[in-house]
């Protein structure tokens, strides 16, 4: 596997598929070694009922990671030997995280992250309005007109302002926007040219003042990643994964509160003594 990761564009086009075989090879093995110490274990008794609950505890889970193993070792044997293109809602990316996904951000430094894309929605006081682990990697642009309606739920009105990055724009979610009576919709255009009305309103104030706005939530992001813990999740399992997303939003809130109340205290006039 080292190996493998070392190999330059050119060595991997011209070694990669015998030193997979390998790789693929030692894999069978060690499931095949499993597989048969859960055969010959079948009908082994522990001492006492701890004992017979931990041995079967120890089965479940070298099955599980057996099950796993054999389908990373068939995805590695159609990609790579085979040349087929796996779909990636096939693939496995950690047999310990089974629910990872990949993402592709288009960055050029990270162009391929795993992990899980999360989509933020931030008020102009700085709390987090919105939140939502997503599964896959989804456009960008499917999450205007729900994350309206989400805030209608919650505000009983549309947002005056609603202001993302180019990968949310679509024709239709401008006009989603503008139908569903948000007052200055900030998404940049993507590609293609740009009529002179486009050109004029992404040069407006109010269209620069709201992308001024979109930008805070990088620093919103940055915070969720450094300072409320939100980098790395080391729970085990989905449902615990979006558990741990969820408190690392209540956290950021909670400190937004606070700090709120404490602006708004110490603007009262204090009481003579």
């Amino acid at each position: 596997m080292y190996e493998i990761q070392r190999m330059t564009t050119r060595q991997r086009q011209e070694r990669q598929t015998a030193t997979y075989r390998v790789l693929i090879g030692i894999a069978e093995e060690v499931v095949g070694s499993a597989r048969t110490a859960l055969a010959r274990t079948a009908k082994m008794r522990g001492k006492d009922l701890l004992a017979e609950l931990a041995l079967d505890n120890i089965r479940d889970e070298i099955a599980h990671y057996c099950g796993l193993g054999e389908r990373v070792i068939d995805q590695a044997r159609r990609r790579v030997l085979e040349g087929e293109q796996v779909p990636n809602a096939g693939k496995i990316y950690s047999i310990f995280e089974p629910h990872t996904d990949l993402i592709k951000r288009g960055k050029v430094r990270t162009p391929i992250e795993f992990g899980h894309k999360v989509f933020l929605a931030e008020s102009a006081k700085g709390l987090i309005t919105q939140y939502e682990v997503l599964n896959g990697n989804p456009s960008d642009e499917i999450h205007v007109a729900p994350s309206l309606a989400r805030h209608r739920r919650a505000f009983g009105r549309a947002p005056e302002l609603y202001g993302a990055d180019r990968g949310f724009f679509s024709e239709q979610n401008v006009a989603v926007c503008v139908q569903g009576a948000v007052k200055v919709a900030c998404i940049p255009q993507r590609g293609g040219s740009k009529t002179p009305q486009r050109q004029a309103y992404e040069k407006s104030a109010a269209f620069k003042q709201g992308q001024r706005f979109r930008a805070g939530i990088e620093g919103r992001i940055s915070v969720l990643l450094r300072g409320r813990g939100m980098k790395r999740c080391r729970a085990e399992g989905a449902e615990r994964f979006k558990l741990f997303v969820g408190a690392a939003v209540l956290a950021n809130n909670l400190m937004i509160v606070a700090a709120l109340l404490i602006k708004r205290s110490s603007r009262r006039p204090k009481a003579a003594r």
